[in-house]
């Protein structure tokens, strides 16, 4: 097919991307990538493996002899957030595997960011460096100390310029607060505190202390047999610094105000959609369990990703969703063999778009969606090294369930469920997407003429 006639297919749909920059491949199985996040500006994109490490990337600046360049990024920094450890307490291994990351607001010429895996988490600053001290008195330029008797005139130290280097430095260690593992972190609007998440607890910080916490969400029962539902996520409100929100197992989310008291175990707010008693199932339990939540950047709505389905939720409205989306529906049919193969588990992210009016969540067979809460149209792209080559128009890719298939359609019987995209960020201002689909990280823009 030429690329008008696919850019037409895809311009039907109402949303079409090309494959702006890059494919990379990281060939090593432990680094997987974990997590995706760009920073405030769009200028940086930051990415966390199973083996601990963050690769954080740049935005080419632009250039007047290759405009098309400006939607690139190169890598810009590469360092080890965290080892594995061992809790001897337990006898159990720690990994170093990046949970999620999360930037803080730039305040200076240097970037902060907040890295966690199950246990720890870590604030780095990222700065650039181009000169070095040179002349000291002390010591030789190779470091080397001098003897005070040797020194006969004192010298004045000068910065001489140097090719730049940039330096990602651990300034705070969060650590032995949680029982359970981590599995969210976030930043509150006040920037001076966050919380991170585990399945029992929530635990509120301030970025400047590192020997305690406060304890905001303790779902833990006295006896642990009573135990129904876990914490599966949570994350503060992008204006109100005292509203957080968290979601659990059961598909219900919790609207919590820190001015109520210092214990926020009673909500101010409870979304939950009724369930429907015809459709219930052995299944029923573990496709409601929300697996992501997340504010629009107006504040105005939450956006929940269970396994098969994202919901929009108004704030003023509790009893159910504004919105429901079908991201994958073809599999309820399915669910028995997903369910032997540990696939109904896998927990899928969701993201808004800089004007909260597309959302963005993956699937499998390295298959993303994109829906349009304006026009409600929806389309269905892939990720692939295959098919994705530079500046090429992705074509929109459709499931078969059953009866004749076309020749541009996938049977669901031939999805591959080892292909899958959970995380997944969209840029604050811009068209610009990343997507890790295992361990390779693809990067789209939309179409510039």
């Amino acid at each position: 097919m030429s690329l008008r006639r696919r850019g037409k297919a895809a311009l039907r749909v109402g949303l079409y991307f090309f494959f702006a920059f890059l494919a990379l491949h990281i060939a090593k199985l432990t680094d997987i990538i974990s997590t995706v996040e760009f920073n405030s500006s769009g200028e940086l994109l930051a990415t966390g493996d199973k083996g601990g490490r963050v690769v954080v990337f740049q935005r080419e600046q632009e250039s007047k002899s290759q405009p098309q360049r400006r939607g690139e990024y190169n890598v810009y920094s590469t360092f080890q957030s965290h080892e594995p450890e061992f809790d001897y307490l337990k006898s159990l291994e720690i990994e170093e595997k990046i949970n999620k990351i999360r930037w803080l607001p730039q305040q200076n010429a240097a970037y902060f960011l907040l890295s966690t895996n199950d246990k720890t988490v870590k604030l780095w600053k990222i700065s650039e460096r181009d000169k070095r001290p040179e002349g000291y008195n002390l010591k030789d330029d190779d470091g080397r100390i001098r003897s005070p008797s040797t020194i006969t005139s004192l010298r004045v130290p000068v910065l001489q310029p140097m090719d730049l280097m940039v330096e990602a430095t651990a300034r705070r260690v969060f650590s032995n607060a949680h029982t359970y593992h981590i599995n969210s972190i976030s930043v509150n609007s006040d920037l001076q505190t966050f919380i991170s998440t585990d399945d029992l607890r929530v635990n509120l910080w301030n970025l400047e202390i590192t020997d305690r916490s406060f304890n905001i969400v303790d779902i833990k029962p006295a006896n642990m047999e009573d135990l129904t539902e876990v914490i599966t996520s949570a994350e503060f409100h992008p204006q109100q610094c005292h509203t957080f929100a968290y979601s659990s197992s059961k598909g219900s989310i919790r609207l919590c105000d820190m001015r109520q008291a210092a214990l926020c175990d009673k909500h101010c707010k409870y979304f939950e959609e009724p369930e429907d008693p015809s459709t219930r199932s052995f299944f029923s339990e573990i496709i409601s369990s929300i697996s992501d939540v997340k504010f629009s950047h107006n504040g105005r709505y939450l956006m929940t990703r269970d396994y098969l389905t994202v919901k929009v939720w108004d704030l003023q409205m509790e009893n159910k969703p504004l919105e429901t989306y079908q991201v994958h529906d073809y599999l309820r049919g399915k669910l028995c063999s997903l369910y032997e193969n540990d696939c109904i588990f896998d927990k899928f992210e969701c993201v808004w778009n800089g004007s909260d009016s597309v959302i963005m969540t993956g699937s499998y067979n390295n298959f993303f969606r994109m829906f349009d809460r304006n026009t409600k149209r929806d389309v269905t792209l892939e990720a692939s090294r295959e098919n994705s080559k530079p500046r090429a128009i992705l074509k929109p890719r459709k499931v078969c369930v059953g009866g004749k298939r076309r020749k541009d359609e996938i049977s669901v019987d031939s999805l591959d469920f080892s292909k899958k995209i959970l995380h997944t960020a969209w840029h604050p201002h811009e068209n610009i997407i990343a997507v890790a689909a295992t361990n390779n990280l693809y990067i789209f823009q939309d179409k510039v003429n």
